[in-house]
């Protein structure tokens, strides 16, 4: 942590410069509610770090807040692209730091909220993306490789080039897979780890807070969260997309909640069986971003389950934030 001593009140708080702080967690933990409160108390506005509710047009499946469960409090980088539009960290953290710029400006805190790991590493740790390698013919040949051959037949070739990066990346990651033979491709060089090879950010002073709710009480609201969502009009949200003209194979449309449908309305499973392999997949995913979380040091874990209310917990975690 920086030295700076920070002064945190219930109703409104004195303002480092540099303080960014941070609500993180597997989906459908209840990050979005947290963080609402935290700003509403701290008198803060909300950055979101989650990869899919950037893109317009799709709210259901990516379970994006609405304006109504904003409070009025404002959200930056939700609803900035369409769904066909390319996306990368860097992108993502050039405008999560003007933001923080803009909201530190106006005498507030910044609250970054979501569970990508890599948008959250692109705020904690010095990444210099100017340096980055890149070859976008080659990332298209990759990417019509994968559509035509697999995840898998990817994730095989990245074993055999960098087999430490393979590890670390999902096979249904296609996105940081491709990433990953590119760099080897471009720079001769493998993929670096965080955890070994960057460094804290220098220029912020970022609280880390995470969120966790006991395993089955986390399932459990995945289940509900993917029942809801069907009620929501899940299916008639993907359909509108594929009708626009938005390809099943953008990125976008290969997030959880959207490959589960499009495959539905391709009639390559039932809608039952489209349901159940969508929470399954959700499920691993939180599982995996658990396990993404765990690795930073500098994190305080609250587990909501042991919280009567949601008042209780943000009391809690601005006790903790006062005595830093």
């Amino acid at each position: 942590m920086n030295d700076e001593k920070t002064v945190f009140t219930e109703e409104k708080r004195a303002v480092s410069p540099k303080d960014i702080l941070l609500i993180v967690g597997p989906t459908a933990v209840g990050k979005t509610d947290c963080a609402i409160q935290l700003a509403r108390r701290l008198n803060g506005e909300i950055i979101s770090a989650d990869s899919m509710q950037i893109y317009k047009k799709m709210n259901i499946g990516t379970a994006k807040v609405t304006k109504e469960e904003q409070s009025g409090v404002k959200h930056h980088l939700i609803d900035i692209i369409t769904p066909d539009t390319d996306f990368s960290v860097a992108e993502f953290q050039k405008l999560a730091f003007d933001a923080i710029d803009d909201i530190h400006k106006r005498d507030k805190l910044p609250i970054v909220s979501g569970g990508t790991g890599l948008y959250i590493n692109s705020i904690l740790y010095d990444m210099d993306f100017s340096k980055t390698h890149s070859d976008i013919s080659f990332r298209d040949q990759l990417t019509k490789e994968c559509s035509e051959k697999g995840n898998i037949f990817l994730h095989d070739k990245l074993k055999g080039i960098d087999a430490r990066a393979a590890e670390r990346i999902h096979p249904n990651n296609v996105k940081r897979v491709i990433r990953a033979l590119e760099i080897n491709y471009v720079s001769k060089s493998n993929m670096g780890d965080f955890s070994t090879d960057i460094k804290l950010n220098s220029k912020h002073n970022p609280i880390l807070i995470g969120l966790n709710r006991n395993r089955a009480e986390l399932y459990e609201r995945i289940n509900i969260r993917v029942d809801l969502m069907i009620k929501q009009g899940l299916v008639e949200e993907v359909r509108a997309l594929l009708m626009k003209g938005y390809c099943k194979d953008l990125v976008s449309l290969q997030g959880l909640g959207y490959k589960e449908i499009v495959d539905y309305l391709n009639c390559k499973c039932d809608l039952a069986e489209a349901i159940e392999i969508l929470k399954r997949g959700t499920r691993r995913y939180a599982k995996r971003q658990l396990t993404w979380f765990k690795r930073y040091n500098q994190i305080e874990f609250f587990n909501i389950t042991e919280y009567e209310t949601s008042i209780v917990l943000v009391n809690d975690i601005i006790k903790f934030l006062e005595q830093l």
